[in-house]
């Protein structure tokens, strides 16, 4: 555990050394909207060669879709420009380029951080969790829901549709009118994009570059979020025991890239020093990473250990750890 104090020292520092350089924000935009554009035109000119050049250029332009959806994630939290005004403009932008509408995720996300980790504030802008009891009182017909939700191949095969298609097209309910205005005009101006680009290269075209890209960087961007808070000894509390600090420390990981897919993901594997203080800009995480050993003593996850996330299924609080059905059945 940390202390308030320990917290409000951190805060001090991440507000004064974390706060956003417009010179390296615009410079983000640059290295990455204009590689993404190069590599489309390079994917749909390699149609008339073979799908498979196709293929193998959407996988780095999927790259730099993720790139640009931590602006559009930066600029819901406020921190990738000074201004709020500019950081709504850049980020509505940025999220029509990622299928994502600005005003209604930034009110999920910002529900995320101030609930990360709360077993009493569970289901918005997180992934569906039970605990081992809460899974043995369902019924046979909702096991079967929560397994398949669950499921790997149903999460990372099904999610990105349902995410870019279905649940980012729609309002939640209670919406604010002008988060309802924001989906709608971010749904007008997809309709638009990908009606020019059908009407200017062919449906088929469009639909065979931009359908990898956007699939592969769903896949990717579900598997980001899913390792960063879904790992064996993360951190989950009852509400009046839960805490801020220590559901940002332990219950976020350190997801340890190689350091081209750091580069390529905006550094949010620091996911702890994000949830610490979300205003600190995406390549001003690893400056604080490095800065205090309290940082670097968090759950540190490679690859090859993330891969055992697949497992984890429900949350043992007994025992503090993520178990899969097996353990909790057996």
């Amino acid at each position: 555990m940390h202390s308030l104090q320990e917290y409000t020292r951190w805060k001090k520092d991440m507000d004064r050394q974390g706060k956003s350089d417009v010179r390296k924000s615009v410079w983000q935009l640059v290295n990455s909207i204009i590689p993404f554009i190069l590599l489309w035109g390079a994917a749909y000119l390699s149609l008339t060669i073979s799908f498979w050049m196709t293929l193998a250029f959407a996988v780095p332009a999927a790259g730099f879709m993720i790139r640009i959806f931590i602006i559009f994630h930066d600029c819901c939290h406020q921190s990738f420009f000074a201004g709020k005004k500019t950081n709504a403009i850049i980020g509505a932008i940025t999220g029509i380029l990622t299928f994502f509408p600005y005003a209604k995720w930034k009110h999920d996300h910002s529900i995320h951080h101030a609930t990360s980790g709360n077993l009493g504030r569970r289901g918005i802008g997180d992934i569906w969790t039970l605990t081992t009891r809460e899974y043995g009182g369902l019924s046979p017909w909702r096991r079967l829901g929560y397994r398949l939700y669950r499921n790997p191949f149903v999460m990372l095969g099904l999610g990105p549709v349902y995410i870019f298609l279905i649940d980012n097209r729609l309002n939640r309910k209670n919406a604010r009118s002008k988060e309802r205005v924001n989906t709608l005009i971010t749904n007008a101006s997809l309709a638009v994009l990908m009606g020019v680009l059908c009407l200017t290269l062919g449906w088929k075209e469009a639909v065979l570059v931009e359908g990898p890209i956007l699939y592969l960087s769903g896949v990717a961007g579900i598997w980001l979020f899913y390792v960063q808070h879904q790992f064996e000894n993360t951190y989950y509390e009852q509400a009046k025991e839960w805490d801020f600090v220590s559901a940002a420390m332990h219950g976020s990981s350190y997801y340890k890239l190689p350091r081209f897919l750091q580069w390529m993901t905006g550094n949010i594997g620091f996911h702890h020093i994000h949830h610490l203080d979300p205003l600190v800009t995406n390549y001003n995480l690893q400056l604080f990473h490095e800065s205090n050993a309290a940082f670097r003593n968090v759950p540190a996850v490679g690859f090859r250990l993330s891969l055992q996330a697949l497992r984890y299924r429900l949350w043992d609080e007994g025992n503090r750890r993520y178990v899969g059905f097996r353990d909790a059945e057996g």
